[in-house]
C-alpha cells in the first residue's frame, strides 16, 4: 500500500503526516521552529533550521510508521503564508533570516509608499468605481473591479512585498545581486522546494502568491506595479504553478527515492479545500492563535468594498478558485490570556466548562483586541476592552464574556461576508485547535445564525495539502471521491430567538465602538 506525505512549515513548528487512503493518520512527527527577535516588533526565523526540521520530521515520520521513500505515493507541502526571505542562487545560503508574517519592521517603509502619488491616483480611482458600482459595467469589468479592490489596498509589513523590499534596501549589494541573476527569493514552500530538490525547482503556487502583495489576481501574474514601488526585479521570484501538480521531485540524497512533490497550498487555503468547501458560498472557520474565515467564491474574482481580503484558493485541472477572507487576531491566544495573564483559569480546556456553570455574562462584553481590530475594522490602534463590570462581577462571567466575543467577531465577518459575496451562509465548517471548545462553537451557531461543523479529524489544513498531492498522482480519483472521507463529529445548530441575537449583537457593536482608537 502507498501513502500520502505532508509536510506542514507552519509558523511555530514544522509538521510531517502521512496519511492512507482513508484518511487514516498512520504517523506524524513534530519540531518546534525557534523564533528570532532581534528588536521589538521583529521576528525571524532561521531558513536552514526550518528545511533542516523538515527533514527530520519526515524521517521521523517514516521511521515511526516503519515505512521508506518507496511507500510514500507523493508529497504536499502547506505552509504559513507571507514568512519571505532571499538566498543566493549559485550556493542556496540565506542573504538573511526569514522575515515572518508577524513583523512589523517594514512599517515605515509601507506607510510612505501607501503615501505616493501613485497609490493615492489608484485608490482615487477606485474610490469613483466603489461610488458607481452599481453601474453594471463596473460592477462586473476585471479594470472596475481591480480598482474597487485597489481603493481599500494599504501596503502592510506583513506581506512578502515588503520583507523582500527590506532585505534589499538594506543588505549592502542586494539589489545589484538581484539585478545581475545572483539572487532567489520565496516563500517558505519555495525555499523548501528548492532544497528538497537541490536547485532544480524555483517555484510556488498560486494560494501562496495570492498572499504575497506582489500577485495580480486579476491577469494572474506578478504585479510590476507593486514590484516596481519597492524596486524588486521580478527576476527573482518563483515560477506559479498549480496547487495540485508537479513541483519536481525529491533528491533521493534525502529519503532514500526521488519522491514526486505534487502539492503546495497556503495553510488557509489549504484548510478550506481539507474542509472539502469545494462550491461558492462554501465557509470554512479555523480557530487557532487567531481565527480565519474563508469563504469559496468560485471562478470569477472578488470584490470587497468591506475590506476583506480576496485571494485565490487553489488552481486545479486548469481553473483558478477564489476566496474572500476575514481574520481576528485573538482566539487561542485570547483564552491563553485567561490562563497567563488573568490566571482565572489553568488550562485552556477549563474555560468551556466555567462558561457553561452560568446562564449569561451579566451584561460582560470582552473585545479581544490585544494588536488592534482586523477584519473588517482595520483599527491598529484598537485595544482590547472588558466592559460592564461591576461588584458582582465573577471569573466564570469574564471567561464566557471572552468566549462570546470570539464569535462575536466572527460575526463581524460573517455579515460583510455575506454583503460582498451575495450568497447567504447558512453554515459553517470549524476546525483548529479552539474548536474543540464546545461552547464556543454553540454560541457561534446561536449569534451567528447557521450550522456549525465539526469534524472528525481537525488537522484539515495538513489534510487539504495531502489531497491536492492525491489527486495529481492518481492516488485519489476526484473531489467528489474524497468528500466521502469527511465526517462530522459534532453538529451545532442555532437556538437562540432572533429578538435575543439582535439586542446581543447590537450591545456587542456599542462595546467595539469604545475599543476603536485607543493607543
Amino acid at each position: 500500500m502507498k501513502y500520502i506525505l505532508v509536510v506542514d512549515a507552519g509558523t511555530t513548528s514544522v509538521r510531517s503526516i502521512i496519511f492512507d487512503k482513508e484518511t487514516r493518520i498512520i504517523s506524524q512527527a513534530f519540531a518546534p521552529i525557534p523564533q528570532i527577535y532581534l528588536h521589538p516588533g521583529w521576528t525571524e526565523q532561521d531558513p536552514q533550521i526550518i528545511m533542516e526540521k523538515c527533514v527530520e520530521v519526515v524521517k521521523k515520520a517514516l521511521q515511526e510508521a516503519n515505512l521508506t521513500g518507496e511507500d510514500i505515493a507523493a508529497m504536499g507541502i502547506t505552509n504559513q503564508r507571507s514568512t519571505s526571505l532571499i538566498w543566493e542562487k549559485e550556493t542556496g545560503t540565506p542573504l538573511y533570516n526569514a522575515i515572518t508574517w508577524q513583523d512589523t519592521r517594514a512599517a515605515d517603509l509601507c506607510i510612505k509608499k501607501n503615501t505616493t502619488l501613485t497609490m493615492r491616483f489608484l485608490r482615487g480611482l477606485g474610490s469613483l468605481c466603489k461610488l458607481f458600482s452599481w453601474i453594471p459595467w463596473v460592477k462586473k469589468s476585471q479594470l472596475g473591479k481591480m480598482l474597487i479592490t485597489i481603493s481599500s489596498l494599504s501596503f502592510s509589513p506583513a506581506t512578502s512585498l515588503a520583507h523582500l523590499g527590506w532585505i534589499l534596501n538594506t543588505v549592502m549589494g542586494a539589489r545589484d545581486r538581484a539585478r545581475k541573476g545572483e539572487l532567489l527569493a520565496g516563500t517558505v514552500d519555495s525555499w523548501l522546494i528548492w532544497n528538497l530538490t537541490k536547485g532544480t525547482v524555483h517555484a510556488t503556487d498560486y494560494s501562496n502568491a495570492s498572499a504575497t502583495n506582489m500577485f495580480d489576481t486579476f491577469r494572474l501574474r506578478w504585479s510590476t506595479l507593486f514590484l516596481n514601488m519597492f524596486d524588486i526585479p521580478v527576476s527573482i521570484l518563483p515560477e506559479v504553478r498549480e496547487t495540485s501538480g508537479e513541483f519536481g521531485k525529491i533528491h533521493k540524497d534525502f529519503f532514500g527515492t526521488a519522491i514526486p512533490i505534487a502539492s503546495v497550498c497556503a495553510d488557509q487555503q489549504s484548510a478550506l479545500f481539507g474542509e472539502t468547501c469545494f462550491h461558492p458560498g462554501d465557509v470554512k472557520c479555523t480557530h487557532g492563535t487567531g481565527t480565519f474565515l474563508d469563504m469559496n467564491v468560485g471562478t470569477d474574482p472578488p470584490v470587497s468594498t468591506h475590506k476583506l481580503i480576496p485571494m485565490i484558493a487553489w488552481s486545479y485541472k486548469g481553473k483558478v478558485t477564489y476566496m474572500l477572507e476575514g481574520f481576528l487576531g485573538a482566539t487561542g491566544c485570547a483564552v491563553q490570556w485567561l490562563c497567563d495573564g488573568l490566571q482565572i483559569i489553568k488550562n485552556p480546556s477549563e474555560s468551556a466548562t466555567l462558561a457553561e456553570q452560568i446562564t449569561n455574562t451579566g451584561g460582560i462584553y470582552v473585545v479581544p483586541a490585544f494588536q488592534g481590530l482586523l477584519s473588517p475594522y482595520w483599527d491598529p490602534r484598537a485595544r482590547g476592552i472588558v466592559i460592564g463590570l461591576t461588584r458582582d462581577t465573577k471569573k466564570e462571567q469574564i471567561v464566557r464574556a471572552t468566549l462570546e466575543g470570539i464569535a462575536y467577531r466572527c460575526k463581524d465577518i460573517l455579515l460583510v461576508m455575506e454583503h460582498d459575496s451575495g450568497v447567504p451562509i447558512s453554515s459553517i465548517r470549524t476546525d483548529g485547535g479552539a474548536s474543540q471548545n464546545d461552547f464556543l462553537l454553540q454560541f457561534m451557531a446561536d449569534i451567528l445564525d447557521v450550522t456549525i461543523e465539526r469534524p472528525e479529524l481537525l488537522e484539515t489544513t495538513c489534510l487539504g495539502a495531502a489531497f491536492f498531492a492525491g489527486l495529481a498522482v492518481g492516488y485519489w480519483t476526484s473531489q467528489d471521491e474524497i468528500k466521502k472521507y469527511r465526517k462530522v463529529n459534532k453538529t451545532f445548530n442555532p437556538h437562540m430567538s432572533s429578538s435575543e441575537r439582535t439586542e446581543h449583537y447590537r450591545t456587542w457593536k456599542k462595546a467595539v465602538e469604545r475599543s476603536f482608537n485607543w493607543a
